[in-house]
């Protein structure tokens, strides 16, 4: 069975097989992948993958309106988690743009219709044939990277925009021959 890349070890097949590229349209896991991949920033990967459950659980299940309601107490015992990175700027931003995330959510309805908009509302499909094909951020990535950044989000840099799209299936980067490459593109927007 092919599949792309960096899908090496038992955490990261596990989401290729299972998560990654797969069209997603739920507030909660939205934001789950906005934290995740602001966290990732400057990090594998794979060691965010290996510290999920742990943000799950530091993190109330990655619910925006809890992690909003954080204060100094709740971000001194996050910055005590090893289970986490315990990043004192990447913390902060989660709170951050937790509070924003509502923001947003009020504004258009929910995060989901906000966010899709960078793709027109359905995912993009790629023709990817290597690796070495794939690039780090896209025309749409930083669309919403700027427009995030001016909503005040943090951590939401272009390079992290694009992972956040390819993750929640806003694009469709699983190289062509990979067996996932057309389980996702069948998958339609909701």
């Amino acid at each position: 069975m092919k599949r792309c890349h960096w899908a090496t070890n038992d955490f990261s097949i596990r989401y290729h097989d299972q998560e990654w590229g797969v069209p997603v349209h739920d507030d909660r896991i939205l934001f789950e992948f906005l934290i995740l991949e602001g966290a990732q920033a400057g990090l594998s990967w794979d060691t965010i993958l290996k510290k999920r459950e742990n943000y799950r659980a530091a993190f109330d299940g990655f619910d925006p309106a809890r992690v909003a309601r954080y204060d100094a107490r709740k971000t001194r015992k996050l910055l005590a988690n090893p289970g986490i990175v315990r990043n004192r700027l990447k913390v902060a931003a989660a709170i951050r743009n937790a509070k924003l995330f509502a923001d947003v959510q009020r504004e258009f309805g929910s995060f989901d219709r906000y966010i899709w908009q960078f793709v027109g509302g359905s995912p993009k499909q790629n023709s990817r044939t290597s690796r070495g094909r794939m690039p780090a951020r896209t025309r749409e990535s930083d669309a919403m990277s700027e427009d995030l950044k001016r909503r005040g989000f943090k951590f939401v840099g272009s390079t992290i925009c694009y992972a956040f799209m390819q993750a929640v299936g806003m694009v469709n980067d699983h190289v062509v021959d990979c067996f996932r490459y057309s389980e996702t593109s069948a998958k339609p927007a909701k």
